[in-house]
């Protein structure tokens, strides 16, 4: 069996005497979305940053494609096609919406310095490529109208989907969403998982970590379950809220 579009085998990962993930492997089948969810501290957003390499593992692999990736820094992860959103709205609050989506883009830029200084042909075709793929971003996310808005100024559900719009610009192969719900209310968090669901349909792998259950288990296609650091469920959406290991320590006792 071919293995899967994004895996990782028995990472372990200390901070001293703490250990925050132990033996965690997972598999990412490609065009789908692939959830992690579990209590506070479980390891999720941990999981995220070694993934993404702003954390070293101890002991552990991780493959994207057939190749690994366990050893790249945080830039290279970028550039294989790793990209993420956080916890925390991470936006140049000063800066427009569409400046904002365009700094994802400029991973992909190939102009020089020299380019810059001189706007060469070169230059003005990659930006004007840049412009457009981010405008398309924002009309995505259905930004378009507060292009111009400063990102600051944004409302705070509208602030979230800029950073999948940001993400977006950079063409990624598999997007890591860190819970993008938190903070939305039911119509915002609706917009949210409809768009997520739009975003693997265009064939884009996706992996989100997110304490909305109502959105996990309705837009999910496999989900995996950590709890203090280790792996105690993984199936479909269904199958993890049949499971008595996962109600006991997550979902709860009916």
């Amino acid at each position: 069996m071919a293995p899967a579009f994004l895996h990782g085998e028995g990472i372990t990962l200390h901070f001293g005497g703490v250990t925050a993930l132990h033996d965690v492997s997972f598999a990412v089948e490609r065009g789908n979305l692939f959830t992690i969810i579990g209590p506070n501290g479980a390891g999720k957003t941990s999981l995220f940053n070694v993934i993404t390499g702003l954390y070293r593992m101890d002991t552990g692999d991780i493959h994207l494609e057939g190749r690994r990736i366990s050893h790249f820094p945080p830039h290279a992860v970028a550039r294989v096609g790793i990209v993420r959103t956080f916890q925390n709205l991470e936006l140049f609050a000063n800066m427009t919406a569409l400046e904002n989506v365009l700094t994802g883009g400029y991973l992909l830029t190939r102009y020089g310095a020299l380019d810059w200084c001189f706007r060469s042909g070169r230059f003005r075709r990659e930006e004007a490529a840049l412009r457009a793929k981010a405008e398309a971003a924002l009309a995505f996310v259905g930004l378009s109208a507060q292009q111009d808005v400063p990102a600051g100024a944004l409302p705070f559900g509208s602030a979230r989907l800029l950073e999948i719009a940001r993400a977006l610009c950079a063409e990624p192969k598999v997007l890591l969403l860190d819970e993008p719900a938190a903070g939305l209310n039911l119509r915002e968090t609706a917009v949210l998982g409809d768009i997520i669901r739009r975003i693997v349909e265009r064939g884009i792998t996706a992996v989100m970590v997110d304490h909305d259950m109502d959105l996990v288990m309705r837009i999910s296609d496999r989900v995996l379950v950590l709890n203090y650091g280790e792996v105690i469920a993984t199936g479909t959406p269904a199958e993890v809220q049949r499971n008595p290991a996962v109600i006991a320590a997550y979902l709860g006792e009916e």
